[in-house]
């Protein structure tokens, strides 16, 4: 079942984060179909959070789709060379955002591969907000667009035990002074592990939304 405008709407850009694990992420784009469990995510809390883009109110070109409601896509331009997906989140005007920093592969592994162009061990082509953006083909193109559509979405599949989960700061943030050490950063310890015990549930779900898109 694909997550819905009505759970991104939510206020909480924390617990969305967190709640994003578990989740699968699919694309279809240039004619792959790929996906992936949602293994590592960070929330930006808007205007009050000095590690968001819209910290202060700040309002831009690239900020803008920020203060849309959530449940549409973030996608922004970084070092001049990759580009990473965020969600946003909340209601209209408070700009919070979740970034999708790692997925764990499961469909369409080949294609992401090939996307990547490097030879990479299993665990380590999509273990990053630059790697997983350029494997499942987002680039700034698909900035703003819906996420209950049939080119990004997610669905929602299993909910992580407490003590797969790990909690701590963001990275790559120190500019943001005492918010750098907010502990908005979730991720899975062993997401091989939480796949296995949880492998029929997530099959199952890849053939329905399979079937679903014919």
């Amino acid at each position: 079942m694909k997550l819905t405008k009505q759970f991104f709407q939510q206020e909480d850009v924390v617990m969305i984060a967190q709640s994003l694990l578990g989740t699968l992420l699919y694309s279809r784009i240039g004619g792959f179909y790929c996906c992936g469990l949602v293994t590592e995510t960070e929330a930006y809390d808007g205007i009050n959070d000095k590690a968001s883009h819209a910290y202060g109110g700040k309002l831009t070109a690239r900020t803008r789709v920020m203060y849309e409601p959530g449940g549409i896509s973030y996608v922004y331009f970084t070092y001049g060379m990759h580009s990473l997906f965020n969600v946003v989140t909340g209601k209209p005007g408070n700009p919070q955002a979740v970034l999708i920093r790692a997925i764990y592969p499961i469909e369409g592994i080949k294609d992401m591969q090939e996307r990547r162009k490097k030879v990479l061990p299993f665990n380590r082509f999509t273990n990053g907000p630059a790697k997983l953006t350029q494997a499942l083909g987002i680039d700034l193109s698909h900035n703003a667009i819906d996420l209950e559509g049939d080119t990004i979405w997610f669905e929602a599949v299993i909910e992580p035990d407490t003590y797969d989960i790990r909690r701590g700061a963001r990275i790559g943030v120190g500019y943001a002074g005492e918010d750098a050490t907010l502990p908005y950063r979730f991720w899975m310890i062993d997401p091989e592990a939480v796949m296995d015990r949880n492998r029929d549930i997530i099959k199952q779900n890849l053939n329905q939304s399979q079937s679903s898109s014919i």
